[in-house]
Parts: structure tokens; sequence; C-alpha cells
């Protein structure tokens, strides 16, 4: 076990539950430490259901396309803890890593408080130690009592579309989660909204109204299309033709027109030639990822597609689907799904968006994951969908039967936690 993981070990056993919504356990380490989220760049705060990591890769592309130094902070990490703390542009090296968390657990003296909590508290330190331009920072889970929501004043806030998900801590209806999302508003800061439904609107729209805060709306405020190849742009201010993003998918082009709106709406010091760049350059592992080399992708012949994405809900699922369905209509493929799901989601409900591609599906246990569905309950579930399913006893026997359809397009996905276990086992970790 490295250092790192023996701290994270020891940190995660200061609470018995891993999710406790709160604000009150932190708030007084925070104090302790001097407050370091009252000390940080500009905040552009992100929540939603969908596309929340997506947008902020754009916005960071788009940032450092312009010059600007930018810090980041999202959550889950895929292969190693450091990749959820981005200072001025690089993941947190180790060994400041370390020191910082340990530093935190000293103040914080064996107080309960969860794993979520410690470590955000750990990331702000490093956020207001380190000099950077922008702070991007992604809600964990909802948003009014996220640990992030600690940031009395961000520059804006954006909230990506609020689908279900996550129903047992936010709520039972799409206006009980929206409820809980708009916590991240703040009276006197700007905000850019994606595209919601009806229920999820007018939630938004009360809340927005009660502070003050005027929102652009996608979809009616500024829009994003494909036109021949290109992300067409435009808002009041203009008209902007553009390349398209290189994280691919027709949700991307949502993706990108929300943080280019962001950009324009927040004034951030970024101009078109800097948003073209940074479409161009953007990157965003374990969504819709092509794996071209690596141990894994080697178990397969150059004759097949190997594809990564860690969507794990049903909205997720549909956007994953409409990418295979643009896939299909330029080459097509059988489609081969190898898919692990953690227990807290139905198998069902996602593959139910792939059931016209009629795939082949092949399931696993997410390996070192307690609350993963085991394969078997997978493959039943995909069964019920008129689908063929089998278990298999690991990513690369799963492999190796695919490598048996010639030209196959196969696609591993259902969870962020085996995403990263196939990055961590293809060594090719993020960054």
């Amino acid at each position: 076990m490295s250092r790192t993981d023996a701290i994270l070990k020891r940190l995660s056993q200061l609470h018995p539950r891993l999710i406790d919504l709160s604000l009150d356990r932190m708030l007084p380490l925070l104090e302790k430490l001097g407050n370091p989220q009252d000390h940080l760049p500009p905040v552009i705060h992100v929540a939603g259901t969908n596309g929340k990591g997506s947008t902020i890769a754009h916005l960071r592309a788009f940032l450092e396309a312009a010059g600007k130094s930018v810090h980041v902070y999202n959550s889950p990490h895929l292969v190693r803890f450091n990749e959820r703390i981005r200072l001025a542009g690089t993941l947190v090296e180790t060994d400041r890593l370390n020191a910082a968390l340990e530093e935190v657990e000293a103040i914080n003296a064996g107080e309960g408080i969860t794993f979520f909590e410690v470590t955000t508290v750990t990331a702000f330190k490093l956020f207001a130690e380190t000099p950077a331009d922008y702070l991007l920072l992604e809600t964990g889970m909802g948003g009014r009592f996220d640990t992030t929501n600690v940031v009395k004043q961000p520059l804006g806030t954006i909230i990506t579309p609020i689908d279900f998900d996550h129903q047992g801590f936010l709520g039972n209806t799409l206006a009980e989660i929206a409820d809980n999302k708009a916590g991240i508003l703040k009276r006197g800061a700007l905000s850019v909204m994606g595209l919601q439904r009806p229920e999820a609107r007018k939630v938004l729209d009360r809340a927005a109204h009660r502070l003050g805060i005027t929102p652009i709306w996608q979809g009616e405020d500024f829009h994003g299309t494909a036109q021949d190849g290109r992300l067409v742009y435009s808002d009041e201010q203009g008209l902007l033709d553009l390349p398209p993003s290189a994280l691919l998918g027709p949700h991307q082009y949502d993706n990108a027109a929300l943080a280019i709106a962001a950009t324009r709406h927040f004034g951030l010091p970024v101009d078109d030639k800097a948003i073209a760049e940074g479409l161009r350059r953007v990157t965003w592992p374990a969504r819709m990822q092509p794996l071209r080399h690596g141990d894994l992708r080697d178990l397969l012949s150059p004759g097949h597609e190997l594809w990564l994405d860690g969507g794990h809900n049903p909205h997720g699922a549909a956007a994953l689907a409409r990418t295979i369905a643009e896939l299909d209509a330029h080459t097509k493929r059988p489609l081969i799904m190898i898919m692990g799901m953690m227990s807290n989601r139905d198998p069902a409900e996602f593959l139910a968006a792939f059931t016209d591609f009629a795939p082949e599906v092949m399931t696993l246990a997410i390996p070192g994951e307690e609350n993963a569905h085991p394969a078997a309950h997978i493959a039943a579930r995909a069964k019920t969908l008129g689908l063929a399913a089998q278990p298999m006893a690991s990513i690369e026997a799963a492999l190796a039967e695919a490598a048996k359809t010639p030209n196959a397009r196969v696609l591993i996905c259902g969870s962020l936690y085996l995403a990263g276990d196939v990055l961590a086992k293809n060594n090719t970790p993020p960054d």
C-alpha cells in the first residue's frame, strides 16, 4: 500500500458513513486552517447530473489556450487520487498531496468527518496556497449540502442538465433533485443553465428569482449545433463558426456550447481564437475515449475498435447510444458491450438505450468494489431486454472473447470505477 493510500484509508475511517450530506463537520475544520475557501482565485462552480466534467474540461481548455493558469477540482478519480486536484494546470504532486493530507488529518485530530469532506478541505488548502487565475470547482453530489458549497461568492455558477441520480440522497423527483442542485446559486453571481426538463427548469427559475439572478438558458439565450462537421454557436453577442470538440459524441456539442456561454457571460479573458484552440485540444478521460494502444488493447486485433466510457445512469446511456449511432452512420460494426455497474444502479435501465443495436453483452463484477453488482446479475438483467449476455471472469477474458468477432466495436462501460480499473490495467492512466 502506498503512503497516499494509507493516509486515505485512515481518513475514510473517521466517519461510519461514506456519504452524509452536511457542511457542519467541515466548516470548523476549515476555520482551524484559516478558511482557505475564502482565499481562492475566481471560482466557477458547476453542478448537475451529467456533463459537469466535460463542461469543466472545455472551460479549462479555453482558459489555458488563452494563457491562463487554472485549478480544477473533479471527482471521483479514475486511477490515482491525484487526478482530483489540478494545481495551476498540473495534477498535484504526490509528496505535496501527502503532506497536505497529513496536516489536515493532524488538525482534525480524529473528529468525525466524511472522506469527501476531509479531502475537499485538503483541496481548498492546496488551491489557496497555489497562485492561479481561476478555479473550476465541480460538486461531488447535489449542491446545497455538497462539500464544495462553502465558497461564498463564486464568479459564476453553471448547472448542467439535471436528471435522476442519487435519489436516496437528493430526492425522488426531478423537482427535489433540482432544488438540491440549485443550492450552489449565489446572490450576485452570474449563472448559466444547461438544457433542462420542465420540472427542473421551474425549480431553477424560482430559485434564481429569489436570489435576484437572471440566468442565461441553453436553447433560448444561446445555442450550439453541429453543421457540416463544425460547431456553430450563437448568442446575443453574435455567431461563432468553430471546429468540433475533440471530445466525441453529439452531446459534447451541448457541453461545449455551455462552456462557451459561460466563457462569454462571465466575461472571461478568452477570445474566439482561444475557444477554437481549446475545442481542438480538450481532453477528458473515460468519456467515449478511444483506446488505441496499451496492454488491454493488444488483446484485440488492429481491425477492432475499443472504446471506454464511464457513463452509468440512463441520461448518460442515452448520450452514449447517440454516439454509437453516429459511429454506425459512418461505419457499421457489430457492437460488443463489456459492462460493470455499482449495485445502486439498475443495469436494465442503462442497457435499454442500446437495444436497437442488438449488442452482445459481456458482464463483469468491478474488481475491488464490494458494492458492485455480480456479473451474473447484470447478465440476467440484460436478458430481460432480450439481449444476448454472459458473465465473464475478468476484463482480459471478456476482451479475449470479443476478439473472436471480427471488426467489432467494443465498448467498455457502466461505471467510472470500472473505467479506472481498465485504464490502470491498460497502462494508460490519465496524464
